[in-house]
């Protein structure tokens, strides 16, 4: 079963005096319940207009995107979303952030700390909530972010680079916990990312995107995220040869993109 369908999806962004900017053109695109899609693309595909999309943040200029019998027409809880900068509120400690959109939602206090803290708890966070979030580490704030999202219960979880700011070390050991919690959790997870190798070892499904206009060029069906969960050794899997040879593959395509954009 299809949960979500983007059906011929094309976005143009008015510029006074000028002609439109065609950011988008004809995105077609299926994910379905389980899956973990990740975006992939050179700078100024579309990867992002995409997502905003899907989240309800912009309505495409034709074209439609349905979450099973809904078509998308704004944001909702269905939908949930985690930026590169967690975007956390200050003011608030970590049991207070992660219960925060429930508590926009009308759930009664008792209620939404108990959730809170089931995914607190998910995300090896319990001596921390009721930490300010400034003390917190980058990948802690970024697990308080990811908590956050999933308190809602979305349908999809929607990550624009979620793990850009991180150092390399704390980077994969995050792309092992949120692989870990969408297996856990079976949510849907559109993912972007400009890391070739964090695509490959995440993903069941990539798509590789053109630019100008954005349009999907590929679509590759991975198996790395599923051996994964068979061996446990990540860096194993992503020095094995399958995945180099891929690794390799995908950034001759995106090299070959960003040659063919500077050349128009």
């Amino acid at each position: 079963m299809t949960a979500l369908a983007i059906r011929n999806a094309s976005v143009f962004y008015p510029v006074p005096g000028k002609a439109p900017v065609h950011a988008l053109k004809d995105i077609t695109l299926d994910i379905n319940e389980g899956d973990f899609v990740v975006a992939l693309g050179a700078s100024g595909c579309g990867k992002s207009t995409l997502l905003n999309l899907i989240a309800g943040f912009m309505a495409p200029s034709k074209g439609d995107i349905r979450l099973g019998d809904r078509v998308v027409t704004g944001p909702g809880a269905d939908r949930s979303v985690v930026f590169q900068k967690h975007a956390l509120l200050p003011w608030l400690n970590v049991l207070e952030n992660v219960a925060f959109g429930l508590k926009i939602q009308g759930h009664e206090r008792r209620k939404r700390e108990e959730i809170a803290r089931g995914f607190i708890k998910l995300l090896g966070l319990e001596q921390f909530e009721q930490s300010a979030t400034y003390q917190l580490s980058g990948g802690m704030q970024q697990r308080v972010g990811i908590a956050r999202a999933l308190t809602s219960d979305p349908d999809i979880l929607l990550m624009d680079e979620p793990l850009g700011a991180l150092d390399a070390l704390t980077r994969e050991r995050a792309q092992e916990l949120i692989l870990k919690i969408w297996r856990d959790t079976g949510k849907m997870v559109f993912f972007i990312t400009h890391s070739v190798e964090e695509a490959l070892f995440m993903g069941t499904k990539l798509v590789v995107m053109s630019p100008r206009p954005g349009r999907i060029s590929h679509v590759f069906d991975l198996p790395f995220s599923r051996r994964y969960f068979e061996t446990g050794n990540a860096r194993e899997i992503k020095a094995s040869a399958d995945f180099i040879a891929l690794r390799e593959k995908i950034l001759q395509i995106i090299f070959t993109d960003e040659e063919g954009a500077h050349h128009e």
